[in-house]
């Protein structure tokens, strides 16, 4: 009886900077990084919507919390004219 070496899960990549490389053609998000004192916001979501907005962030290959911060600073900008 012969084995297969195992391969996929274990197998790595040649370089290191291949091991970090991100995905080239993913856009980079619109929103500022987030500042040294940012406030942390909880919410409560379905497990297909984390699903969702893990999977489109994946996709992107961004953060999901970067791919929320970049949502939210296109929905309320920062020159809304709400005076804060």
């Amino acid at each position: 009886m012969t084995r297969k070496p195992k391969t996929g899960f274990v197998s790595r990549p040649g370089t290191a900077e291949a091991w970090i490389a991100g995905p080239e053609d993913a856009a980079a998000p619109a929103a500022p990084p987030p500042s040294v004192n940012s406030a942390r916001l909880t919410i409560d979501v379905t497990p297909n919507l984390r699903r969702r907005l893990k999977l489109a962030a994946l996709q992107r290959g961004i953060s999901v919390a970067d791919m929320l911060r970049a949502l939210l600073h296109r929905e309320y900008p920062d020159d809304a004219g709400n005076g804060s």
